[in-house]
């Protein structure tokens, strides 16, 4: 390591310490200090955990458009959506004659009310969706319809309403990473991902019934109500639909909303808990890997393995925004720990047809530890979803959900069928995982390149001190 690295390393990891110093400080003051602390227990204690819920895990494009457009298109009491970006023109399935989201909502709004609450965007245009974009789509939803859209631009300085949910009913929700626009990426596809341009798309959601409908139903009601000045019905929590439990956990800053005027952070405590907790796998898909304070407990799991089978498999994009260092140094970090023991690999997504490759680009937000932990929904690991951005993930510890989706998405990455890969999780990272990644050929798993610790160390703490007021 030259002289430039090392001086890089030292000055990224105090930068570091103090992001790290900055959030804790923060988060005592709002009462929510007790995320930093080792507790007992895979739920966080800030939120209910509802019981007699069926969660549905949906893979990629193919499966989750339709699912939500059959949703709206059977509605029979109300709609409700919150999102990053929608957009008017956005077709939910490529069926020959599909209707646009505009269309589709419109013709729900002739029988039932249908409510949108998008992202004002930022107050200057420099990211998407513009202002100017945002205000075109409200116009659009609301043109000949009875379409209720109202924009929400209290947004925390920098930072955006991120959360991606529906509501049908009251009684079918759908919580997930999926934005129903085109815009900075297709999210139509599927699960064979063949080659397109300018790339592939690999997303994750969910379809919610039961009791757990409430949560998300009284989440977009409560932010509604204080943006719009309409108020809603009393939400009534759906009779159980299943056998899953499962817990909604949120990221809303503090002084954004009346109705949480000290912010919550859920979110962050049930991530935390979650790899705290850990002791055989832990299993990431996300289209961030930034967060110090993620990092540090695999860190310490890596450089202190709770059992000689514990492996860390992570799937991350191969450039999540703007082609800069893919992880800001904190998979160099985890290579360190690791030191050569092999229970971290890491890869990305690539899709090849013989003559053809291109990337495809992973927008997941998922998580499942031991088998017996999952949590889906619109966070990233970085300090916009976890502390900054409005974010709603919906959790489960239905050990059947949890190795279900880790199983299916295994097969999908590796090209292998569900029996292929349904043995011992380390044996599978061992010798599928890595014989893959250490392979050459066209393969959908491949290698993380621009592993970079100098690029990141110092930039991307520096960032995160920057944005994060």
């Amino acid at each position: 390591m030259g002289l430039l690295d090392v001086v890089d390393e030292k000055l990224g990891d105090g930068l570091e310490s103090l992001l790290c110093a900055h959030h804790g400080r923060r988060l005592r003051k709002l009462g929510w200090g007790s995320a930093f602390a080792p507790e007992a227990g895979w739920w966080t204690p800030r939120r209910p955990v509802r019981s007699g819920n069926r969660v549905e895990v949906l893979v990629d494009g193919h499966e989750v458009l339709p699912a939500v457009a059959s949703a709206i298109g059977s509605a029979r009491k109300s709609v409700h959506l919150a999102g990053w970006c929608a957009s008017p023109d956005f077709r939910l399935t490529r069926e020959p004659g599909a209707p646009t989201l505009r269309e589709l909502l419109a013709s729900a709004a002739e029988r039932v009310p249908v409510r949108v609450l998008l992202w004002a965007g930022p107050p200057v245009p420099m990211f998407e969706p513009t202002r100017k974009r945002v205000l075109a789509a409200q116009r659009d939803f609301m043109r000949d319809s009875a379409v209720s859209c109202v924009l929400d631009a209290r947004e925390r300085t920098m930072h955006c309403h991120h959360e991606k949910i529906v509501v049908i009913d009251d009684e079918v929700a759908f919580v997930g990473g999926m934005d129903l626009t085109a815009v900075e990426g297709d999210r139509h596809d599927t699960a064979s991902h063949p080659p397109r341009e300018p790339l592939g798309w690999h997303d994750i959601g969910s379809r919610l019934e039961g009791p757990i409908v409430a949560d998300v139903a009284e989440h977009f009601r409560a932010r509604w109500q204080e943006v719009a000045g309409e108020e809603l019905p009393e939400v009534v929590p759906p009779a159980p639909a299943g056998s899953s439990s499962a817990q909604l956990v949120r990221t809303i800053p503090e002084r954004t909303y009346d109705f949480a005027p000290r912010g919550e952070f859920s979110l962050l405590d049930s991530y935390l808990r979650a790899l705290r907790n850990a002791s055989r796998l832990v299993y990431i898909e996300n289209q961030f890997l930034w967060s110090p304070e993620v990092t540090e407990v695999l860190l310490d799991k890596l450089r202190n393995p709770p059992h000689p089978d514990f492996r860390v498999a992570l799937v991350l994009p191969r450039k999540p925004s703007n082609g800069a260092d893919t992880t800001r140094g904190q998979l160099g970090r985890l290579l360190d720990a690791d030191d050569g023991n092999r229970r971290l690999v890491a890869a990305t997504l690539s899709s090849h047809d013989g003559a053809t490759s291109s990337s495809v680009y992973v927008h997941a937000k998922l998580a499942v530890v031991d088998d017996r932990w999952l949590s889906i929904g619109s966070a990233n690991l970085n300090e916009h979803s976890l502390f900054n951005d409005t974010e709603v993930n919906v959790v489960t510890d239905d050990p059947a959900v949890a190795r279900d989706t880790r199983l299916r998405l295994w097969s999908e990455h590796l090209r292998l069928p569900l029996e292929d890969v349904s043995g011992p999780a380390h044996e599978v990272v061992d010798t599928l995982w890595r014989g893959t990644l250490e392979s050459s050929g066209e393969h959908r798993l491949t290698a993380l390149p621009g592993v970079s610790r100098r690029a990141g160390r110092l930039q991307g703490p520096l960032r995160g001190l920057l944005v994060d007021g």
